[in-house]
């Protein structure tokens, strides 16, 4: 059985989840409320890891926090609908929001993707994921490529982020469908990169045999 139990920020009658409801009630209410409860998301909810044992930093799965802001992004989109006044209201969140407030609109979109809803947020949501990945920040990398973007992302951009990740370090744990949408394209810039690695005497990263059918790092075929 796994040690790692999910840290959720409304798992039960307690202070974080209070607020929590109180916040999704008020953006139901008053949409505009969600510029204040995405500032205030990590001092009344925390900022821990989803999953402690397993990503103990919460790069790979996002934080607490994360997860508070993605509910009220689908709070605001239950209240608003998925339009452009939506795409706008998640477009200026992001956008004056700190990295953790950016991951939270990244993980709202992984949300609204995850229960089908996302509507006519594609393009914006694009937008916004083609900024995360200019980021050197690994949290903002590992948040752009959620469920959101394995269903949008064209492939040239969804392959140099999976390459980004591997770069920075970052655990192919958090590209979601990563079995479904890799390809012999990716396996081949897979390849090139080891090779760079290894001609500068570097390591190559482990996770780099994930993208291939074989180890790149003993040659060996895979099972």
């Amino acid at each position: 059985m796994s040690t790692d139990t999910p840290t959720s920020p409304d798992a039960g009658p307690d202070p974080a989840s209070a607020w929590l409801a109180a916040a999704r009630a008020d953006v139901a209410r008053d949409p505009d409320t969600i510029t204040r409860a995405f500032a205030l998301a990590a001092r009344r909810v925390g900022r821990g890891p989803v999953h402690p044992a397993s990503d103990p930093a919460g790069v790979v799965h996002g934080t607490v926090d994360d997860a508070a802001r993605a509910a009220l992004v689908v709070a605001l989109a239950d209240a608003v609908g998925t339009g452009p006044d939506c795409a706008d209201r998640l477009t200026t969140l992001y956008h004056q929001g700190d990295g953790a407030e950016r991951r939270g609109v990244l993980r709202g979109l992984d949300a609204l993707t995850e229960r089908g809803d996302v509507g006519d947020l594609v393009p914006a949501g694009l937008d916004l994921a083609a900024d995360a990945l200019r980021a050197n920040d690994p949290s903002l990398v590992a948040a752009a490529v959620g469920p959101f973007g394995s269903r949008h992302l064209d492939q040239h951009t969804w392959r140099h982020a999976v390459l980004k990740l591997v770069f920075q370090g970052v655990s192919l744990a958090a590209v979601h469908d990563l079995d479904a949408r890799a390809d012999a394209e990716l396996d081949r810039m897979a390849r090139d990169f080891a090779a760079e690695r290894r001609a500068a005497g570097r390591t190559v990263p482990a996770d780099l045999d994930l993208l291939t059918g074989t180890s790149i790092r003993t040659g060996t075929t895979k099972d």
